[in-house]
Formats: structure tokens, sequence, C-alpha cells
């Protein structure tokens, strides 16, 4: 009798995941349930390894060279392996992740995730002064997607628990369930009413629960209560929301200005450039230790007030210079940690200054450098509302909000204005992907994939205008895509093709023209027009709008010269209900 029981109980949890897979919401609920529990336990190993790695590598009173020599060997190592094994396991893994979303169909390798856990924990034990939030997050949204890819999960059904596992990744990084949340739907998905917010929500709780059984109830910072000494202060934190907007914009066009650099040497040096960045940070470490790690340590003594105004301004600087640089050549590691690490040195900059000139009506330095953390993440990272509630989280002081709110919005506001592209997008892009900043989950929006049709054969540049009219000449197309070896070059008007005609420029060639056209038209309609699938209809009409072509390709994220098809004006207003007038036919009403 056993045996029949053991021999069918196989069948019974094949049945089970069956009914799960034809109950959606009752899956979703367990697999959120199981993401987190097991999301929140590799994090917490992540954290233990990488800080007793760190402890026993640099000693207390460990001699000099170790600091130099330390984080190049571990740079040396991590380029290697990243160059040679884990490709995509470089940088801090949200714009991957966000890539993952929106381009690979929420399918993540198992072999990138144990590759950033790899590479990031030699990264960050070694000294690298990176983040773990960030590359926490990617392996959170991996072991979401690997799970969903071994079930069968259907591709929308994988997509949406990539969100869920950043979220629960996030939360146990840094111990706040609810910033992590908000961070997940603000800058993962874009989208702070996306319905996924349900299985965000259970997975961020599940994974706070885990590592509070295992490390226990302890915040990341631990600060004296704050209290606002005077309604006038308030102004010192305009001040420092000014301060800190700058700083981060100065912060991020760095980082982007030195990885464009990296970004031209050979492919083959590759494997070697994250050295670069580690004997950066070992020389600079040489003469001023704290720049190793991410310093939350430091950041601690700054909170509660163990400030001296040159060293903490030393420390916002070099670290703005390490940072970048150790990003910038390719190491693995996020920007979270260091944002919150140069916001307050820079908060307690300003905090010192403004305790010296009024000492009876200003807070102690440690009050602003907790509200210049806030300042810093929200100008850098760019998630104004994810950075007010983290640390308020961190800190789990109430009292600080409103000065926090106030910085936060003046250097978020700064950074939007001298920032046009935010950090991760801007990464994003140098790496050729294009990803949405907001992707909107509106009901009845209807995308530019419902109107798409297939692309009608491309022009080369170097095909002649008496080749391409007799193409055009039965078509009703009004633009056509132009082509060479590598893809989409350009949109070129059937009206230039036959005016090109009428003149007897039979022998010119497509890229001639367009180069005429270019000039006859301005500015205006430079950049390569173009949509993308997932955009909605409207950006697709006001992309027309601002090219003047009625035919827009519609090309991959992953790379704008590989067209998926074209969207033509006809077909837009047609998938809007909209139908072109036909002519009239007088015949059958002979009283019109």
């Amino acid at each position: 009798m056993p045996a029949i029981r053991v021999a069918a109980l196989p069948s019974r949890l094949v049945n089970l995941v069956e009914d799960l897979r034809r109950k959606e919401d009752r899956l979703a609920l367990l697999l959120s349930l199981v993401i987190g529990a097991l999301v929140g336990l590799v994090v917490v190993a992540f954290i233990l390894l990488t800080g007793r790695l760190a402890a026993l590598i640099y000693p207390a009173g460990g001699a000099g060279w170790r600091r130099v020599l330390t984080p190049t060997l571990g740079a040396l190592l991590s380029g290697y392996l990243l160059f040679k094994y884990f490709p995509l396991a470089r940088g801090s893994g949200i714009p991957q992740t966000r890539a993952a979303l929106f381009i690979h169909d929420g399918r993540i390798s198992l072999r990138s995730v144990v590759g950033k856990f790899i590479c990031c924990g030699i990264s960050l034990a070694s000294g690298i002064p990176l983040g773990r939030e960030g590359p926490a997050v990617y392996i959170g949204s991996g072991l979401a997607s690997a799970i969903a890819q071994r079930l069968g999960l259907t591709r929308v059904q994988v997509r949406s628990l990539i969100p869920v596992g950043g979220a629960a990744a996030l939360s146990a990084a840094f111990n706040t369930p609810i910033a992590a949340i908000l961070f997940s739907l603000e800058e993962i998905i874009g989208d702070l009413h996306a319905p996924v917010l349900g299985s965000v929500v259970i997975a961020s709780a599940t994974a706070w629960m885990v590592l509070h059984r295992v490390l226990g109830d302890s915040p990341l910072f631990h600060v004296a209560p704050y209290h606002l000494v005077s309604a006038g202060e308030l102004g010192v934190y305009v001040v420092l929301g000014i301060v800190g907007g700058l700083t981060s914009v100065a912060f991020v066009k760095l980082l982007l200005w030195l990885r464009a650099q990296f970004a031209r040497m050979p492919r083959a040096s590759l494997w070697i450039q994250p050295v670069a960045g580690g004997l950066t940070v070992g020389i600079l470490g040489f003469f001023v230790p704290q720049v190793l790690g991410v310093g939350y340590d430091q950041v601690e003594r700054v909170l509660n007030g163990d400030v001296i105004l040159k060293v903490v301004v030393v420390l916002a600087v070099l670290k703005i210079i390490a940072t970048s640089v150790a990003y910038a050549s390719g190491n693995a590691g996020g920007i979270f940690g260091p944002s919150l690490f140069i916001g307050s040195m820079i908060g307690a900059t300003v905090g010192a200054v403004a305790h010296l000139v009024f000492p009876a009506s200003t807070a102690g330095p440690g009050a602003y450098a907790l509200v210049g953390m806030g300042a810093a993440f929200a100008g850098i990272v760019r998630t104004p509302l994810t950075s007010v509630i983290m640390i308020f989280e961190l800190t789990r002081d109430y009292t600080i909000i409103v000065p926090l709110m106030i910085s936060n919005l003046i250097a978020f506001y700064i950074s939007q204005k001298l920032q046009k592209v935010p950090i991760y997008e801007a990464l994003a892009h140098q790496d050729g992907l294009h990803l949405p900043t907001r992707v909107g989950a509106q009901l009845g929006v209807q995308r530019v994939s419902s109107a798409i049709r297939e692309a009608p054969p491309s022009f080369s540049p170097d095909t002649t205008i008496g080749e391409a009219a007799e193409r055009v000449k039965d078509s009703s197309l009004e633009s056509w895509p132009v082509a060479d070896e590598l893809g989409l070059v350009g949109m070129v008007r059937t009206r230039h093709i036959e005016s090109a005609m009428k003149k007897g420029r039979d022998d010119m060639t497509i890229a001639r023209l367009m180069q005429v056209a270019r000039k006859s038209d301005g500015a205006r309609y430079r950049e390569l027009p173009h949509v993308h699938n997932d955009q909605p209809l409207s950006r697709a009409l006001a992309r027309m709008g601002d090219t003047g072509h009625n035919v827009l390709p519609v090309v991959s994220r992953a790379n704008a010269r590989i067209m998926l098809g074209v969207v033509t004006l006809t077909d837009i207003l047609k998938a809007y209900g909209v139908e072109r007038a036909e002519e009239l036919d007088y015949t059958d009403h002979p009283d019109l």
C-alpha cells in the first residue's frame, strides 16, 4: 500500500502544477512566496559571504601595500571571469534586468546569475567601491526567471516575475521592503500601477522576513533621533538639495564619459580593463583607506556626528572618482551604495558649514548627512519617491521626512534639467539598448505591435534612382527603408525619388539622394526615424509628425538597426477604427 502511494505522488504533483497553471492567481501567490523566500536566502548568503571575505582580506592594521594589491588582483580575476565566462554580469545589473524584461521576454540565464554572484562577490570583497544592491536585484530577478522557465510558464508569466524577484532581492539587501516595492515598480517596470503589484508586495515581505530570521531585526544604519531645530533650518536643506543635485550631475556625467572612453578601446582588452579601476581604487585607498569598499561603516560614523569637515569633503571627491573609474572600466557592482556614501559626505559638508555659521539654529552635521543620502540617491538614480521611503526605512525616523522631501525634490529637479537622460537609461544607450522610460499599463492603450506590417524590401544605399523609381511606381507606400549590410540606415521618401527621376537624375544613388534631402529638410529629420513594438500608437503618430514620414520602421530595442517591420499612417488609423474615406460612387445616386 505505501508503495502505491509513493508511486502516485509524482502524478499528484503534476496534477497540482497543471491545476495551478489554470488558476493564475493561485500560481502567482505560490510563486511569490517561493521566490521571496529563495531570493531572501541567496541575498543573505551574498551579504554574509562578501562581508566575511572582506574582513579576512582587510584585517585591522593591515599593511598599506595590501590596499593597493588586493583591489588590483580582485579586478584582474573578476575581469577575466567576466570576459571569458560571464559577459552579461558586468556593471550593476539594473539595465540588464530591464533589458531582460523589455527585450528578452523576461529570460535571464542561470549562468549569468551565478556569474553575477561570483564576480560581484570578488569585486566587493577585494575593496572595489561599488554596491551590492543592484547586483542583488539582477540575481533575484534571474532566479525568478529561471524558476518560471523551468516550470514552463508562458512568456507573459515569465516577464511578470522579473520585478517580483527584483523587489525581493532589494528588500533583503537593504532591509527596506516598502522602498523595494516602489523601486521595482518605479524603475524596473516604470509603472506604479502595474498589475503585478500584489505579487511584488508578497515577495518583498517574504524576503524581508527571511532576512530578519537570519540576521535579526536591525536597520542598516543606527542614527540618533532627528529633530528640526528651527524653521529657518529648512533654508539650509534647500541649499543641500542644490548641492546634492549638482554633485549628482557631476558624478553621472563623469561616469558616463569614462565609460564611453573605455568602450572605444579594442574588444580584446575587455578582460584587462577592470584592472584600471582596481588599480585606481588601490592607489587612492593607500592614502585614504576609507575609499575602499562600499563604506557603510564610515557612513554610519558620519550619520552619528563623527565629522571632520576636510575629511568628508575629500571622501566625497575621492569616492566619486573611485566609483566612476571602477564602474566605467567594467567591474561588477552597483551604484546604490556609492550614491548613499557620496550623499552622506555631501550632506555632512553642508551641515558642518551651516553649523559653524549658525550654531544655535541648525542641527549637527549628522542630520544633514542623512538627508544628503536621499538627495544624492534622488539625483543619481532618479527615483525620488523611492529615495524618500528608503531613507525613512533605513533609519526608521519619521521626523526626517519633510526636510528629506525638500532636498530630494530640488536635487531631482536639478539633475533632470542638467542631465536629461537618467543614468540607467544612458548606460543602456551606451550598450546599444533602447529601453522605455515609462511603460504605462493602462487598459485599452494600443501598441505599435497592433498595427505593424511586414517591411518592404529595403533599398541599398547604392541603388540608383532609376532602379528605385521602377520599384516604387506601383506602391502606395510614401517612404521606403534603406539598409546596408549592417542594417537600417534611414528612410527615403517616394516623392523625392519621383522628383529626382523627373529631373533626369537616373544615375544618382539613394545615399546621395538622402544627403540632399537632409540638407533640404534641415535638422528636423536628421535622427533615424523609428518606433518600437511596445510603444503606444500615439507615440508613432507623434514620431510621424516630428519626422514628416508617414511610414516608420519598427526596430528592435536591442539594436535600432534591426527592423522588425513597418507601421504606416493608414495602419494606425485602421487600428483606431478610422478608415480613409473612399471616393463617392455617384452612379447609384443620380439625384446628387
